[in-house]
């Protein structure tokens, strides 16, 4: 399958839209990779302000497609590291990142999540870290992505267990951000998603690298690298203009554009 017909990319004003688009499993290939990689790429070529990752059809994704695993004389892994190259480039993405995830959400798909900057889901929504129902160990990136967001021991269970988790657990956990009612959540998605889009993008870039310098470094690399990581922000347009509004209007009446 060709990744534009895997990935489908739109776009809603400000909002760049991935969506995984071969329902009704979704299942995740090599093509779904390619298609959400390039749509990162796309959205900040195009100026877009923001992403969503989403998916069409009765599930987010009932995980990988065994058969990219290939036979058992080829070698393992090259889907995964395609999979593990997508959530590093939702990591480093200078655009917020939003994924919203309805009904079941497995594997690779959730391994992509994991690289969102937030994660957002239907009450109904399920995850699952399943692979050691066919031998293997999550090798895109969630156990330590979700160790990172809920700690080891959890971590350790979910990978362990290879059960799935209800969206609740998942948010108590702090693997998630927030819980929707099924009723309406697309349409609460998108107006969560376009929210984030219409805020200071420059200054979102800015808060996602000074928390990447925190993972990589630790508090004091992070607080070492505060003042140059910012500073560019005192000469955009966004704070300018916002200073403004806010001795002429009031605080929270600024109205952001990226710049």
């Amino acid at each position: 399958m060709a990744a534009s017909q895997a990935v489908r990319y739109d776009r809603d004003g400000d909002l760049a839209i991935l969506t995984l688009a071969n329902p009704p499993l979704n299942l995740y290939g090599g093509a779904t990779s390619q298609g959400l990689f390039d749509g990162i790429e796309r959205a900040e070529a195009e100026g877009a302000r923001a992403v969503l990752y989403r998916a069409e059809g009765k599930y987010f994704s009932a995980g990988v497609d065994v058969s990219s695993f290939g036979t058992p004389a080829s070698p393992v892994g090259g889907g995964a590291r395609r999979t593990g190259l997508v959530s590093q480039r939702f990591e480093t993405s200078r655009l917020p990142v939003i994924a919203a995830v309805h009904a079941l959400c497995l594997t690779a798909a959730f391994e992509a999540a994991l690289g969102c900057d937030l994660i957002i889901a239907a009450e109904s929504a399920k995850f699952g870290l399943i692979e050691a129902t066919i031998g293997l160990t999550p090798l895109a990136g969630g156990t330590q992505r979700i160790a990172q967001r809920a700690g080891i021991a959890r971590a350790t269970e979910i990978v362990l267990s290879g059960e799935r988790y209800d969206a609740a657990t998942m948010e108590r956990w702090g693997v998630i951000n927030h819980v929707f009612p099924d009723d309406g959540f697309e349409r609460r998605a998108l107006e969560f998603a376009q929210k984030v889009a219409s805020g200071p993008t420059l200054a979102f870039g800015v808060t996602k690298q000074v928390i990447r310098t925190f993972v990589e470094g630790g508090l004091e690399s992070a607080d070492a690298n505060l003042a140059s990581l910012t500073a560019p922000l005192r000469q955009s347009e966004d704070h300018k203009q916002a200073i403004k509004t806010f001795f002429e209007q009031g605080p929270g009446k600024a109205t952001f554009h990226g710049r």
